[in-house]
């Protein structure tokens, strides 16, 4: 029987290991000697809460479906019904096409066609490698049109280490802003985090986090950090493009039991609903391609003859 997530893509690199999918281009599996890095599901399932995709032509939300271009109001699909936005771009159960594929990576493409609330025509690629760094994802938008086309990209992991309760996990990010939101998760202003509980530069156990935000003003090339007590850290990394990441403390992920944690921590490049307040949409000219890349890098762990600086 076929994988509701379509054609599954194992490569490996070292003690690294990683099952991508075909459909959103996601991650199934990451582990470093069997040891998982992510949350993992079962390939006889979609991904649960949206684990591992990639988010492609904005990430996270748009409020009501709808914003305006050139003064003319442009209706998305509603995606996330219940709270009545449209989530997570357009790529979310579309199967990508194989591009190419070695031992330690695998690259995948689809296309977006002109249509209702979005009429723009992209190509992108998304490529998943691993070697000595970990697992470095690549995203390249082409814009074919003839118009500049408005673009955001995102990644929806979920961090964790190994058997270790998300919970005895200590998370850091370092950023200046939180991007505050109404009851449909919708933003409506930013703020300073200093002072507040949302200041999770010095490092907050995960168990006293109960967050689904946006985060802003990061460095220049952020480094957000999970962190296990007995010094293993599995480090999400990311170019100067990602300038913001979300931080989900999930208590009702599918594949754990009740009030367990799964956390999400997804790096974006713009904030939600970027396609009406225009804050770190990128606008890619016809003809030109953009590319932004994240990895996942584990610190700590044993050490291999690949990967012998991780011990």
């Amino acid at each position: 029987m076929r994988a509701p997530t379509g054609d599954q893509y194992d490569i490996e690199f070292g003690d690294l290991s990683a099952t991508i999918t075909q459909v959103a281009a996601g991650i199934r599996t990451l582990r470093y000697a069997g040891v998982d890095l992510t949350e993992p599901f079962p390939e006889e399932s979609t991904p649960p809460s949206a684990d591992g995709i990639a988010l492609v032509p904005w990430p996270n939300r748009v409020k009501d479906g709808r914003w305006e271009l050139d003064g003319i109001v442009q209706q998305l699909a509603l995606t996330e019904p219940q709270l009545g936005n449209a989530s997570h771009g357009l790529l979310r159960y579309q199967p990508y096409t194989l591009v190419a594929r070695t031992d330690s990576s695998v690259t995948q493409a689809a296309s977006i066609y002109p249509q209702a609330g979005y009429p723009f025509l992209l190509d992108t690629t998304v490529e998943h490698e691993l070697d000595t760094e970990g697992l470095t994802v690549t995203h390249t938008i082409a814009n074919r049109g003839e118009r500049p086309a408005p673009v955001a990209v995102g990644a929806h992991p979920y961090l964790r280490i190994g058997d270790v309760p998300a919970e005895q996990l200590t998370l850091t990010v370092t950023a200046a802003t939180r991007f505050e939101t109404d009851d449909r998760l919708n933003v409506i202003g930013e703020a300073p985090v200093a002072g507040t509980r949302f200041d999770l530069s010095a490092g907050a156990r995960v168990s006293d986090l109960d967050v689904n935000d946006g985060f802003g003003g990061l460095a220049e090339r952020p480094e957000h950090v999970l962190a296990a007590d007995d010094g293993r850290r599995v480090i999400l990394w990311s170019d100067p493009a990602f300038a913001y990441v979300q931080v989900f403390t999930h208590r009702a992920f599918a594949t754990k039991a009740p009030g367990e944690v799964a956390l999400a921590v997804e790096p974006m490049t713009a904030p939600a609903n970027a396609l009406n307040t225009g804050q770190g949409l990128h606008w890619i000219a016809p003809g030109e391609e953009w590319t932004a890349s994240w990895g996942i890098r584990p610190e700590g762990f044993a050490a291999s003859s690949y990967l012998a600086s991780w011990g």
